[in-house]
């Protein structure tokens, strides 16, 4: 495991998930046998993994990442590190003979996804995208709704995605600040766009079409150490895409947004039976026979509460944290070989989206998807 002394590679990945699995007893099969997972931390501060490893009862560090992927009993490479750094970090272990398993985006351009979604399929090394958000609470009940038919004909989807992130003078930011430099791979549309193309492909239609604008609304910051920096990339980004049968989808991503919603990202789906707004847990529902007839009147203050004519989707099943969820399904395949489609190319098509996005912004025009060919 490389990268778990960042915030979602400790938090998330490590903590949640795999020291979660461990703490369960493992993986369970399908035919009652259970895979225990058997961690090695892999970094560059010594100091840094060594605590984090006697703080959760793993055993194996190391500084040297050759090394560890000599080692034939560790069989999977996972990395939750720089975006900058990934690319040349999952073809060293490919190469090694590893099974690869990583956050995104993959790689900072297309042409690197490509080739490492083509070296793992070469190598015939089995290989997964993390894709988080399809295991959220909130997404999974949008998911059952759209199987149901609750919503009839899907006409548009809206995300709101994004917080204010302070700008680091008088108050901390919480993010680190490397996201606000082009040259160190920040930038939210880079960020935020490999997650929308995973979540509109898998709940809503394939996507088709985008146009992206993109903006860097508060251009100086303060970094970790105090010293003011020019942030030069993108801190909002205001999508719109097309998606397959006529679905129109806009999502607005932001680190410069105060909250005024249910959640830190929403999603309102509109159907022609029925609407839906979900957050990270929670969804609220509107059927047709439900919808209220508000009449436009700016004489006089508006007479209805518009949140209190929603009906929460209830919670009949326990939601697993969806990062552990996800860790499980991947280790299942890796073991039994069950069937699995989050991989490399679907970590090649965030990558796509992201890019494209951008290149819309800077031609300001809308952009065509072409299909990728592994």
């Amino acid at each position: 495991m490389h990268g778990i002394t960042g915030r979602m590679g400790y938090n998330q990945h490590l903590v949640r998930s795999i020291v979660a699995i461990r703490d369960q007893g493992g993986v369970l099969l399908a035919n009652g046998d259970r895979v225990m997972p058997d961690p090695i931390l892999v970094g560059r501060n010594a100091d840094k993994i060594t605590e984090i490893a006697k703080r959760h009862g793993i055993t194996r560090t190391s500084t040297d990442l050759a090394a560890a992927l000599a080692n034939p009993d560790d069989t999977l490479f996972f990395d939750a590190g720089s975006t900058q750094m990934r690319a040349g970090l999952l073809t060293q272990a490919i190469e090694a003979g590893k099974h690869i398993y990583c956050e995104k985006p993959i790689s900072e351009d297309v042409d690197t996804a490509l080739a490492l979604a083509r070296l793992a399929k070469a190598k015939g090394a089995k290989n997964g995208v993390v894709q988080d958000k399809l295991y959220l609470p909130g997404l999974r009940k949008i998911k059952m709704l759209r199987d149901s038919g609750f919503f009839g004909k899907i006409l548009s989807v809206r995300g709101e995605f994004g917080y204010w992130v302070f700008e680091g003078d008088w108050q901390a930011a919480q993010r680190p600040s490397w996201n606000y430099r082009k040259n160190d791979g920040g930038g939210i549309i880079l960020d935020m766009l490999c997650h929308w193309r995973y979540v509109l492909d898998n709940l809503f239609g394939e996507v088709k079409a985008v146009s992206c604008l993109g903006a860097t609304h508060i251009p100086s910051r303060v970094d970790e150490r105090g010293q003011t920096y020019a942030a030069d990339a993108d801190d909002a980004a205001y999508a719109t895409f097309e998606l397959e049968g006529g679905v129109i989808a806009q999502i607005n991503s932001s680190w410069t947004v105060r909250v005024r919603r249910d959640d830190l990202v929403t999603f309102q789906v509109d159907g022609t039976h029925g609407s839906a707004v979900a957050g990270l847990t929670k969804c609220w529902t509107q059927h047709r026979v439900n919808t209220p007839r508000p009449v436009w009147n700016p004489d006089q203050p508006q007479t209805m509460n518009f949140f209190n004519q929603w009906e929460e989707v209830p919670d009949n099943q326990v939601y697993d944290n969806g990062f552990k969820a996800q860790w499980e399904d991947f280790i299942r395949h890796l073991v039994t070989d069950s069937p699995w489609k989050f991989d490399l190319m679907q970590g090649v098509k965030g990558v796509q989206l992201a890019e494209l996005g951008l290149k819309s912004w800077q031609e300001r025009r809308w952009l065509d998807v072409p299909a990728l060919d592994a």
